[in-house]
Order: C-alpha cells, then sequence, then structure tokens
C-alpha cells in the first residue's frame, strides 16, 4: 500500500502549518515559506519510524540556524540561550508530533518509534530500503527547512 493513497502533500502541509502556528510562530510573524527546493541543504535530521501496517519514515530536517530558532521558540527562551541537548529534544519531539499526525491518517495497525536526531550534514543520514514519496521544502526566516515521508522498499530475497 503506497501511504501517497492516504496522506497527500497536501495534508502534510496542513499538519506541519498547524505545528509552525501551535509551537513555533503562535503570533504569525514568521510563517514557513514554501519553496519546493528539495536540494537544499540541511545540518540536522530528526526522524520518526513507521512500522506494521505500513513501514517508512518521517523526517524533519534544517539548518543548524533553524534549529536552534525552534528550539527557542519551543521553549520559550532566547535563540542564544539554546544548548545542543535543546536542539535534539526539540527537533525529537516535531518529528513525533507530526508523525503521530501522519501515523493517525493511516491504516490501523501501524506504531511509531521514539525520535532519532542527528547534528550532522544530510549525508549523514541515508535510508538505503526507503525512497521519498512526498516532502515539503522550504524556509523559515531565511534558513533551510523540509519535512519529508520515506517508504520502506521491499526487497527481492535472493533464491
Amino acid at each position: 500500500m503506497s501511504v501517497e493513497t492516504v496522506v497527500t502533500e497536501d495534508d502534510l502541509a496542513e499538519m506541519v502549518e498547524q505545528v509552525w502556528a501551535s509551537y513555533l510562530d503562535p503570533e504569525g510573524v514568521s510563517p514557513l515559506i514554501p519553496t519546493g527546493d528539495d536540494k537544499q541543504g540541511t545540518e540536522v535530521h530528526s526522524t520518526v519510524s513507521i512500522t506494521g501496517t505500513w513501514h517508512g519514515h518521517l523526517v524533519y530536517a534544517s539548518s543548524m540556524l533553524a534549529a536552534r530558532k525552534a528550539a527557542a521558540a519551543f521553549l520559550a527562551m532566547e535563540v542564544d540561550e539554546v544548548g545542543q541537548e535543546d536542539i535534539s529534544d526539540v527537533l525529537g519531539e516535531l518529528a513525533n508530533i507530526v508523525g503521530g499526525n501522519v501515523k493517525a491518517m493511516l491504516p490501523a495497525g501501524c506504531f511509531l518509534s521514539l525520535p532519532t536526531v542527528v547534528l550532522a550534514p544530510e549525508t549523514a543520514s541515508y535510508y538505503p530500503a526507503a525512497e521519498r514519496i512526498s516532502g515539503l521544502w522550504g524556509t523559515w526566516d531565511g534558513e533551510a527547512i523540509s519535512i519529508s515521508m520515506w517508504q520502506s522498499v521491499k526487497r527481492e530475497e535472493a533464491a
């Protein structure tokens, strides 16, 4: 089953917009601006895996500065007060929130993993048995942000 028939890019965009309005930009002064640029570089990645009746990943990725700003907004702190642990906690929570919303739209019997956060260039995050099926790419205060969905690919077993 392809998740594309269940969770559309518009659905993903709506979920992310709700997260932005609730946690990162409640006053509506600094929205996430979609660019469609799936080649933009990112330095921080948080992932939750979905297993059960559907297998895949939701990946929240951003520049380090966007991650720092997200942590500051989420935790009601100043940007210069944010540490790496704060970044890791908040980005994991953002992936968990969006991943939970995605899971709710999938067929019954799906489970959500705990988030994994990698503070490294995008080349450090690699999903060899999955293909990207949708995503939202944009900027927030001029910094790169992306939220993408990856579906696991079944590999034929050797006979």
